[in-house]
């Protein structure tokens, strides 16, 4: 059995990794979150120890009382606009808290590490779809703070060998457990397709369409969608890669994309609901287009997307979505 520690667990993303971790029954599984965004009841396997990754002498603690063979990094701030407005917020929490974990890590010989990143590092990219080697250059600070963070598991993989690790930038990240038992439970969340299924639901009067005038077909925004279970994959996948290879990064993402309007019309379709859409300013710090190239997983990790489907994205988020709705009525 492999001791796995996974920060941020609770989470939306953290939540379904830790799900497969303990579907595979080859791993145990600690998980360390505050349960700032994430939920208790998330976490279908393994140990919470619920503290903050700023304290860093309690962390230290975990580490000391603890073996692990890998790391599974996702605690972190995520939202753009939030970013600009309180920059400092994301490089402390993003960077140095991730900084002082791969500290952790060489000291007490962690040697795997599995980076939760995202394709904000290539801002307005030049090339579309973006490759691994495309030129990085983020255009807001959450997407700066996740650069730093690479940047330093870069720079520690080489002071020392026996450090390695995997860096997956995520793009759109959508969906719910197939099965219905987790989802994105965050209530305030920014993510297009889960906001779409609160309106449907009627949590929300409309949908803010937030700028029509980019550079696109359709003037929306197009970004690369991935089913959350896909994602989750990468993860176990990046773990076992590790075994016999050496450091590297990874797309992840389905190599295609959805304008925002695209989105509505499959939410509208598979709910049945023509729900209110209203066109608002820009977002400080989006993009016109985000689109992996995803020839490198597919090939290198022999990864094999089983959901690469918007109607199923869009239908498990709104099933989910419909869960949560229930459960407030109980309350």
């Amino acid at each position: 059995m492999k001791n796995i520690l996974v920060t941020g667990g609770a989470g939306y993303i953290g939540s379904h990794v830790v799900k497969q971790l303990g579907e595979a029954k080859n791993y145990n599984i600690t998980v360390i979150d505050n349960l700032s965004t994430g939920n208790n009841d998330a976490i279908l396997y393994g140990n919470l120890i619920q503290e903050d990754l700023s304290d860093f002498d309690k962390i230290e603690k975990i580490f000391k009382n603890n073996k692990f063979d890998a790391i599974i990094h996702f605690a972190a701030s995520i939202v753009v606009p939030e970013s600009v407005e309180n920059p400092l917020k994301y490089y402390l929490n993003n960077t140095i808290n991730t900084t002082n974990l791969i500290n952790l890590c060489v000291k007490y010989n962690v040697n795997k590490f599995i980076f939760s990143s995202t394709a904000a590092v290539y801002g307005d990219a030049k090339e579309i779809p973006v490759k691994e080697t495309t030129e990085t250059n983020p255009i807001n600070p959450y997407g700066m703070s996740k650069l730093m963070s690479e940047k330093v598991l870069k720079d520690a993989a080489i002071a020392h060998d026996n450090f390695k690790f995997v860096i997956l930038r995520y793009f759109n990240v959508a969906g719910a457990d197939v099965k219905g038992r987790i989802g994105q439970s965050f209530p305030n969340a920014t993510h297009l397709i889960k906001v779409a299924a609160q309106t449907v639901l009627g949590q929300r009067d409309h949908l803010n369409i937030f700028g029509d005038d980019f550079d696109t077909p359709d003037g929306t925004g197009i970004r690369d969608y991935i089913h959350v279970d896909d994602l989750a994959n990468a993860h176990l996948i990046a773990l076992e890669y590790l075994e016999n290879n050496d450091s590297d990064i990874f797309n992840c993402g389905y190599g295609h994309g959805f304008s925002v309007k695209e989105v509505i019309d499959v939410m509208k379709k598979v709910s049945g609901n023509d729900f209110k859409v209203v066109t608002a300013p820009r977002r400080a710090g989006d993009s016109a287009q985000l689109i992996s190239n995803n020839q490198k997983i597919l090939n290198k990790m022999n990864w094999t997307p089983r959901y690469d489907d918007l109607e199923l994205i869009c239908k498990t988020a709104l099933d989910w979505e419909r869960k949560l709705d229930l459960k407030k009525e109980v309350v």
